[in-house]
């Protein structure tokens, strides 16, 4: 049990320290007319109160300043579900960049079509594509895109058994040079990847690899998404915002809150391999 508490005291320090460091080089970021332009953004009347109620789980200006997102960028947003990431990345980028949505298909697809549609004057500029392995994969024009985000799509790509495909999208559609922000739900380390992720989470070391196995370099990650409260012994979607089990130990997974996530940064390299 002390050598438990240990581990875990060593393992808050070392995530405070981490965090301390993000939030100072996100300060001088966000001083700049970029970082103004994002948290405008992120405070602009365009979301809604329950999209920003979860900033605090899902630290929008550290996660976009992370990745390093400018305003004159091409970028690429894969299945993004609501639309959460979207109503900042589009007034974000609307004026001097251009953003690209890689839907998935299905119900959701349309709606978030409709979404875009309600609001011409901040979506009005979003390029519509469609990503769905092997037939749909046009995500952008080759070698066009700055960036490309996906935020907690992964682990639903793994029971399929073709994420590698995906991630070869990814890789053809980025310049030379160009970034890959993922965030994900994060599996614990010491328990072997289901490759189903039935559970919904992923350890970070096997995303690394699928990464690499695509071509791309690992050039950073953050605990600014770290959740040490979250034991990721439970389905994922047993916590917020999902809450799939109703009333049944609701209290128990409010007080655990969203799940632990790994933020995690590749390049494309500058001398890329061919495709």
């Amino acid at each position: 049990m002390l050598r438990i508490r240990f581990s875990l005291l060593a393992f808050l320090i070392l995530l405070i320290a981490a965090i301390s460091s993000l939030l100072s080089a996100t300060s001088s970021w966000a001083e700049t007319s970029a970082g103004a332009a994002l948290q405008a953004a992120i405070a602009g009347p365009q979301r809604s109160e329950a999209n920003k109620a979860r900033d605090k789980y899902r630290h929008p200006l550290e996660t976009l300043s992370f990745f390093g997102i400018q305003p004159d960028m091409t970028v690429v947003e894969i299945w993004p579900g609501n639309g959460w990431y979207t109503e900042i990345l589009a007034p974000f980028l609307k004026d001097h960049g251009r953003l690209y949505e890689a839907l998935g298909g299905g119900a959701g697809a349309k709606n978030f079509q409709d979404k875009l549609k309600a609001d011409p004057a901040i979506y009005g500029a979003v390029i519509v594509t469609a990503l769905q392995p092997p037939d749909q994969t046009e995500i952008a024009p080759a070698g066009t895109a700055d960036m490309i985000v996906t935020f907690r799509n992964v682990h639903d790509w793994l029971p399929h058994g073709n994420t590698l495909d995906y991630f070869k999208v990814f890789y053809r559609a980025l310049k030379p040079g160009g970034i890959l922000g993922i965030t994900d739900h994060r599996a614990d380390p010491s328990q072997p990847q289901d490759p189903n992720a039935k559970n919904g989470y992923v350890r970070q070391d096997y995303m690394i690899r699928l990464a690499e196995q695509a071509g791309f370099k690992l050039t950073g990650t953050s605990e600014i998404n770290a959740n040490p409260k979250d034991p990721r012994n439970q389905p994922v979607w047993n916590l917020p915002p999902t809450l799939r089990l109703g009333q049944t130990d609701r209290a128990k997974y409010l007080a655990i809150g969203e799940s632990d996530r790994m933020t995690l940064k590749f390049t494309k390299p500058a001398t890329a391999r061919g495709d």
